[in-house]
């Protein structure tokens, strides 16, 4: 048996490798995504003021720390008992979707782009810069951008990566006539900026589609919030899972995830395998019978009935036209991505000339405390959970932290050990077949910074070699 090992893995958040092993026959036998990073975040907030929370949990990750804090905060509404006014909850809706948009693009054009459109370059020039010597304005235009929605993010947060501007029942303060006028001329430039990314992107996907389809596929159930009418809500709403051929599998408060997700964890990975419980867990397999699932872009497309505004569901329409719902193409979780830019941009213009979010009534300080606060919302990669249990004192005793890379942990082992079958032939790997395996991660925008919670003070990962008759022959500690 043959190993072959890819580390770092490039172009993502945090760090990962990939263990293929190939049997005598120079074919996959199978093939691992591994997380190797140490976290201890949920150990980290045990003993601390719940309130203090919010803050911290935003050094979890630099890349996503805008989704923690929201749903840090949502917890906190439900430990102290306390409903946001209508004016905080919009000024934290608005923080929410700028930095999706800032997220979602920050992957696209940093991390993946390179890899549609520069698919035959050399390693050295599939990456940003690449892009920046063949098409500078694109580039340029991207960078100019990105500046004003992460001034949008300090206007509203108090700093652009690490906000602090959440507080239970409220926020801290509210948005000014300057400011609402500002934010208002960045999100009408970035529909117009989404609308163009899109139109350049449906055209290079539709032409490379018939060579993608099979290389990367997952057939798995699909998981997002919905808001009442069943379109993809992101600060709140329902749970609603669809199986793989898009029917209702399971619809839930996010306050009960626990009677419906439960984790699986092995010695190779720091990061956890959730799965859905009433299924059961079958395994690193796809399909009705696995208890296996995904989130983010593509999971809310599949799990939603579109989106509430109208150019982003004109774009939703024509992906699904394109692409039959449920869509499993994985790489179409790209094309999802940029629409679901185009859905921030134009719910942020909406809130920013709403003169409500100027109003002073920005905090509720009357509630009922509790024991138990769950925060859940949509982040940028998909559902993201916080639990928090206090004592009498409201000092944090437990942390459940559920985020988007975990749940989709199993969906990227599928994808990464299906590319690596489908590309490697007798025992050759050449490095442009790397980069092609690595596009199946890349696809979901993983953050291993977020998903790996393990503190022992010292590495558990183990490599375990076992002969064909399943005997245990090398056990291998890193």
């Amino acid at each position: 048996m043959k190993h072959i090992v890819v580390t770092p893995a490039t172009r993502l958040e945090g760090e990962a490798k990939i263990s293929i092993f190939l049997n005598d026959k120079g074919e996959v036998e199978d093939a691992f995504f591994q997380g190797e990073e140490l976290k201890g975040f949920e150990q980290f907030c045990v003993g601390r003021k719940v309130e203090e929370l919010p803050r911290i949990v935003t050094s979890i990750c630099g890349v996503c720390p805008w989704p923690h804090h929201i749903a840090s905060v949502k917890a906190l509404d439900m430990l102290f008992g306390r409903t946001p006014p209508e004016p905080a909850r919009k000024i934290r809706e608005l923080g929410h979707y700028a930095h999706i948009i800032d997220s979602h693009t920050l992957h696209f054009y940093i991390m993946a782009a390179a890899d549609f459109l520069l698919p035959n370059a050399d390693q050295s020039e599939r990456n940003i810069f690449g892009l920046l010597k063949k098409n500078p304005q694109v580039v340029k235009e991207y960078v100019k951008n990105r500046k004003y929605i992460t001034q949008v993010e300090e206007m509203v947060g108090g700093r652009t990566i690490h906000p602090l501007f959440g507080l239970p029942g409220g926020v801290s303060k509210p948005i000014n006539k300057e400011e609402r006028s500002t934010i208002e001329k960045v999100a009408s430039a970035w529909i117009e900026y989404a609308k163009n990314s899109l139109e350049e992107f449906e055209k290079v996907f539709k032409k490379e589609f018939p060579s993608l389809n099979n290389v990367y596929y997952n057939k798995s159930y699909s998981m997002s919030l919905v808001d009442q009418d069943q379109h993809a809500s992101y600060y709140d709403g329902t749970v609603r899972v669809v199986d793989p051929d898009g029917k209702e599998a399971a619809k839930f408060h996010g306050r009960n995830y626990l009677d419906f997700i439960e984790e699986q964890v092995f010695p190779w990975s720091y990061t956890k395998f959730p799965y859905l419980k009433k299924i059961g867990w079958k395994g690193r397999v796809d399909g009705v019978d696995s208890g296996a699932y995904k989130v983010g872009p593509l999971a809310r497309v599949n799990a939603s009935n579109g989106f509430s505004t109208q150019l982003a569901n004109q774009a939703y329409e024509r992906m699904t036209e394109f692409l039959d719902k449920p869509i499993h193409t994985s790489l179409a979780y790209h094309w999802a991505r940029l629409i679901e830019v185009l859905h921030m941009a134009e719910l942020m213009t909406e809130i920013s000339r709403d003169e409500s979010i100027t109003s002073n009534d920005i905090l509720s300080l009357s509630g009922v405390k509790q024991n138990i606060g769950i925060g859940v919302v949509e982040a940028p990669r998909g559902t993201l959970i916080h639990h928090y249990e206090t004592d009498e004192n409201m000092i944090t005793r437990q942390v459940n932290i559920v985020v988007p890379t975990t749940m989709n942990n199993t969906s990227i082992n599928i994808e990464i050990k299906r590319a690596a079958q489908n590309l490697i032939k007798n025992s050759e790997v050449p490095k442009e077949v790397v980069n092609k395996i690595e596009m199946a991660f890349r696809a979901y925008d993983p953050c291993i910074a977020c998903s790996v919670h393990s503190l022992t003070g010292g590495s558990s990962l183990r490599l375990l070699i076992y002969n064909k008759d399943k005997k245990l022959v090398k056990e291998v500690r890193p």
